[in-house]
């Protein structure tokens, strides 16, 4: 059930042409140039808020001109980047981004880590996760690394246990031990929140429970601790880039004392800024 990077690729490429075309600068990743714009792809939520709190509040005192170019899913933001039609992009963790180079054959660095968005388990049928019914149906990310995550999580709370050395790219085949029976299905991440009805729990990635209008600190059931996390979302860059002045401008205001309080006001708990690249 689960998908292949590549055919949601494929299947998202019209997505693609039509949220670039929504750009709000003139710049390109090809044609801004070193002094030119630059262009950063993100998700809506929070990578695009933080990226407009950058914008239009400590970009321009910094020198620095800066374009955001929004994507609904979590492929097309690094073939863009790969491909140049992007400068950087900021949505992704770092075992997100080691597996897409290694199944993708992209060439894509991290530059810094700029925040945390806990990933959680919601419901609308249990509001105690040690309350889960025996044979309950649990609903993961179908992507590699996230369902992976979804899976680490369940663990660590005692639900399942995964075989030994179960990595960030696990499945429900490494489960060894399943004692409340969970049934589990694999979903398109973004269509997680909208089947909650017809779920009695789902594991969401941040920023598609947030569009959906869910609060991670306050709906959610059972949410990723902050302490030695490997989550944290990263401004990343084709190879090569990474000394441009522009990326290194947008690093230095991402991990900012102002963004962090940004995040801080903003989300209250539910994305967490980080205090270190």
């Amino acid at each position: 059930m689960r998908k292949s990077i590549a055919v949601t690729a494929a299947g998202l490429a019209v997505t693609f042409f039509g949220l670039t075309a929504c750009g709000s600068g003139s710049g390109s990743g090809n044609s801004g140039g070193k002094d030119g714009t630059l262009v950063v792809g993100a998700t809506a939520v929070p990578a695009g808020e933080v990226l407009t709190y950058v914008k239009d509040n400590l970009a321009e005192k910094a020198g620095l001109k800066l374009e955001i170019r929004e994507f609904t899913d979590y492929v097309l933001p690094n073939t863009a980047l790969q491909e140049g039609s992007l400068d950087a992009n900021l949505y992704q963790n770092q075992p997100f981004l080691d597996e897409f180079n290694k199944s993708k054959g992209t060439d894509l660095v991290s530059v810094v880590k700029a925040y945390l968005p806990p990933m959680g388990v919601y419901s609308k049928k249990v509001k105690d996760i040690g309350k889960l019914a025996d044979g309950a149906t649990v609903a993961v990310p179908n992507e590699t690394t996230n369902e992976g995550r979804a899976l680490k999580l369940l663990a660590a709370k005692g639900l399942i246990t995964l075989k030994a050395g179960a990595g960030t790219d696990a499945s429900p085949a490494d489960i060894t031990a399943n004692p409340k029976h969970l049934k589990f299905k694999e979903l398109d991440p973004a269509q997680l929140p909208r089947s909650l009805d017809d779920l009695d729990v789902a594991v969401i990635n941040n920023n598609y429970a947030q569009d959906a209008g869910l609060s991670p600190a306050k709906d959610a059931i059972l949410l990723e601790s902050a302490k030695d996390n490997p989550y944290a979302n990263l401004l990343a860059v084709k190879r090569g880039n990474e000394d441009d002045p522009r990326v290194e401008k947008l690093a230095k205001l991402l991990v900012s004392s102002d963004v962090k309080k940004f995040i801080a006001e903003k989300y209250k708990g539910s994305v967490l800024p980080v205090t270190s690249g």
